[in-house]
Formats: structure tokens, C-alpha cells, sequence
């Protein structure tokens, strides 16, 4: 069974259609991400899956039950950590730990949520205390204490430094060991890349694409930029098809080909047989990045 599994979900407020038949399917144990720009609808789906909002069409199944009325024996099984949450800044990380534990039926033990995300070393500090990166590690902390088989991330890495977010990564890709479902909203493309088995794109509160990170949008398919240093004493004119029509900005010669492999057999054939070295030679494909801004872009205003 699915964790989640949603058909043609609708959302309105007055007017404004802002999820517009959504269908998607997560499966258990499977790292989801949702991305979308502001105002794409994924806030007012993610709060319908948590059962903090109702939903005016469609049929919605988490962990096997509706959230609109699956009642506290649903919420135990699921753990949320939002942006940004409150607390008691006076308490220490265990205490708090050990105030939230008993509000679920079989919490795991302080100590171990404590070692899982990595503050040990801050068990007794003061949340007040804590930096940045510590206190989102506690936020997950919180998320995790009951215990639950489905984990909600809201932009669990914003504002983070590059190193507290590859070790946020760390730690998310340990709750994937533990073989929990995750459901993760990011701004982040590297993020997602690094992190989910599955990505769907909202735009105006559709779903525009959806797939694995890298085949998403055709990108294991779609052309590829093949770039290079121009070799001292060759002009563009010199190479072989289809490089003599390359677009050359400071020195370098920069190419878009449907099927790189053969172009690039054609263009080190050629160096080969002159004995030229290609300098700085580069093939890409375009990133989840360039895929998500097309797919965005190409969406209507709302």
C-alpha cells in the first residue's frame, strides 16, 4: 500500500482554485520532494495531507486513512517539522524531548532521537542556547520522537550554510535507513537532487512533471552542451560539423547537440588526427534547476 496516494485533489479559497486537481502517489520508504514556486499550492496540499485543512474535492489516503478524519490515532503516526516552530527556550534539549515523548503512544528514547540527530554534545544546553543549524537539528528531533512511519519536511535546510546543509542532508538520508517516508518541500534543486527518489513540480496547482530527479523534464534524454577551449591557431571555421557553427564567447566554443556521444566522437576524432589538444573539454545536460525554471516559467500567472 502506498504511504500516500491522491486523486484529483481540489482546494479553493473563494475564487481562487489553489490546488487544482492534484494526483500523485508516494510510496513507503520513499524520499518525495514537492517543489513549486510561492503560491503553487504545495503549502495548501501538505496541510491537507497532515489533516490540518480540508479539502472541497477529491479522495486523499495517508498511511491507509483519510487525515480529514483520522483523528489522533493518525497524528501519531506521522511527524511534522515546520520552518520554524516555538518552545520553551528556558528548557534544555532533553527536557524537551522528554516533555513531548509521552504524547505518543511508543516514543523512541530520548537519548537515541538525541544521538540520531546529532546533539549529543547539547543534550543539556539550553534550547536558548543552541545555534541555528542546532536548533533545526531539534526541530527534527521533535518531528521524530513518537516515533512516526511518515516524516513532513518544509524546507527543512532555509538559511543554512552549505556545510550545515550537507550534514542536514546527512541526517535526512539516515531517517531514509530507518525506513521512514518522507515528504519534502524544498527551494533547494541540489537539495532534491541529492535527496529525493521522486520529484513532482507544481505550478498553479497543478502538477506540470513529475519523475526522478535526473529523468524529470527528459533530462536524461534531452540535448546536451558540449563546451570547450578553442585550440591555439584554430578558428571556429576549422571544425569538424557541428562545431564550426558553435557560439564562441571568450575563447570558448559552446555547442547544443541532440546526441553527444557522436558529437563528441566526431570532435576528438578530429584533435586525434592533428594531434590538438581540446582544452577544458565539458559535456552537461541541463540541471534539475534549468528544468524546474522552464516548467515554472512555461506555467500560466496566477
Amino acid at each position: 500500500m502506498p504511504a500516500i496516494e491522491i486523486e484529483g485533489l481540489v482546494k479553493r479559497y473563494g475564487s481562487l482554485e489553489a490546488v487544482a486537481g492534484v494526483s500523485l502517489i508516494v510510496e513507503e520508504g520513499e524520499v518525495f520532494a514537492l517543489l513549486g514556486p510561492n503560491g503553487a499550492g504545495k503549502t495548501t496540499t501538505v496541510e491537507i495531507l497532515e489533516g490540518h485543512r480540508t479539502r472541497d474535492e477529491g479522495s486523499v489516503s495517508v498511511l491507509g486513512v483519510d487525515p480529514a478524519s483520522g483523528g489522533r490515532a493518525y497524528r501519531e503516526r506521522i511527524g511534522i517539522v515546520l520552518q520554524s516552530s516555538g518552545f520553551d527556550r528556558q528548557l534544555s534539549v532533553a527536557e524537551l524531548l522528554r516533555l513531548f515523548a509521552p504524547m505518543y503512544p511508543h516514543p523512541r528514547p530520548v537519548g537515541e532521537v538525541i544521538e540520531i540527530v546529532g546533539l549529543a554534545d547539547k543534550a543539556d544546553a539550553r534550547v536558548k542556547t543552541l545555534s541555528g543549524g542546532q536548533t533545526r537539528r531539534l526541530d527534527l528531533a521533535l518531528g521524530i520522537i513518537g516515533d512516526p512511519d511518515l516524516i513532513f519536511l518544509d524546507e527543512p535546510t532555509t538559511g543554512f550554510d552549505p556545510s550545515a546543509r550537507r550534514r542536514s542532508w546527512a541526517l535526512i538520508d539516515g531517517l531514509r535507513s530507518l525506513g521512514k517516508t518522507i515528504l519534502l518541500t524544498t527551494h533547494y534543486m541540489d537539495e532534491a537532487q541529492h535527496l529525493a527518489d521522486r520529484v513532482a513540480v507544481l505550478a498553479n496547482g497543478r502538477i506540470v512533471a513529475e519523475g526522478t530527479p535526473d529523468e524529470i523534464g527528459g533530462r536524461d534524454a534531452g540535448s546536451a552542451r558540449i563546451r570547450f577551449a578553442l585550440p591555439p591557431g584554430v578558428a571556429l571555421g576549422d571544425l569538424p560539423a557541428p562545431f564550426g557553427t558553435a557560439h564562441l564567447q571568450g575563447g570558448m566554443a559552446e555547442v547544443t547537440v541532440a546526441d553527444p556521444t557522436a558529437a563528441l566522437h566526431v570532435l576528438t576524432g578530429w584533435a586525434v588526427e592533428r594531434s590538438i589538444e581540446v582544452p577544458a573539454l565539458t559535456v552537461t545536460r541541463p540541471s534539475l534547476e534549468d528544468v524546474y525554471l522552464a516548467l515554472t516559467d512555461e506555467a500560466p500567472d496566477e
